[in-house]
């Protein structure tokens, strides 16, 4: 393949894991909240995307927002190339009806384990479990952040449920477990399921870890799984980590621990096509 046609694939390909944050005199946080992030806007972002050579995003809806989505689909209505997840629970303001006209496409939970974990103004898991059929109705997935931990005890309703799952930051991988790792294991089996999706952001699960080679062999049992669900997270703005991760180094460490360029590229550029487009 020639550089030319090479760039204009790479140009196609999706960073399926972000979040904005501001302006904040015009999107203020709410009061209410675990964390109080920098600003991080959208031209901010667009400019990253240029840097990564990536053509398309998703945008998270924070907690940090609650219940506002005004920020997330002021964004989506500006930025034909992106796509959102909302966070929303049973009895919301927000209807899931027409929301995937507008460039949202699935609705965000959270059930990680340990306290303190589940941010204020995130949807639960029960949550995920009410809504689901609606979500199914309104053409919408579910995303989860859980963890290896607290996997094994949700895997039979995960397989039951009547949407597609996709799970944040590599199913919050315990590097020091390996993974040959009950929590790992049930990861794998409900990505090769092809029910479940998994966002391969490595490094959120490699802070405490000397060596972020150490996360190589979880995402290579990932593609040995199913490559056909897998995609790829940047995460930025890269919250409350420090210091703050070089976005481009992560890019390149998955493009390196993917194997092939054929991988890289079903991740990058034809598996979002199918779950976000």
């Amino acid at each position: 393949m020639s550089d030319a046609a090479s760039a204009r694939r790479a140009a196609e390909g999706w960073d399926c894991h972000a979040h904005l944050f501001g302006p904040y005199d015009r999107f203020p946080l709410t009061a209410e909240r675990s964390y109080t992030p920098p600003e991080a806007i959208e031209s901010a972002y667009m400019d990253l995307l240029a840097r990564l050579g990536l053509g398309q995003g998703v945008l998270v809806h924070p907690s940090a927002y609650g219940k506002d989505h005004s920020l997330l689909l002021h964004v989506l209505a500006a930025q034909p190339a992106l796509r959102g997840v909302v966070v929303v629970q049973p009895g919301d303001p927000l209807a899931l009806g027409g929301l995937r006209e507008r460039g949202v496409r699935g609705a965000r939970f959270s059930h990680r384990s340990g306290p303190g974990t589940n941010f204020a103004g995130s949807a639960s898991f029960d949550d995920l479990c009410e809504l689901a059929p609606a979500l199914a109705d309104a053409g919408l997935h579910a995303e989860l952040w859980t963890d290896c931990k607290a996997l094994p005890a949700i895997a039979s309703q995960l397989r039951g449920l009547p949407v597609p799952i996709v799970i944040d930051h590599m199913g919050g991988f315990d590097v020091n477990a390996g993974v040959d790792d009950a929590g790992f294991r049930t990861l794998l089996d409900l990505l090769a399921t092809g029910k479940v999706w998994v966002k391969l952001c490595a490094y959120r699960n490699l802070l405490g870890s000397s060596d972020w080679q150490g996360g190589q062999p979880f995402q290579q049992k990932m593609i040995e799984a199913n490559p056909e669900r897998l995609v790829w997270g940047s995460d930025w703005p890269h919250l409350r980590v420090t210091p703050i991760p070089d976005t481009e180094q992560l890019l390149s460490m998955f493009k390196a621990w993917a194997g092939s360029e054929a991988v890289a590229d079903r991740v990058l550029r034809i598996n979002p096509e199918g779950l976000y487009r």
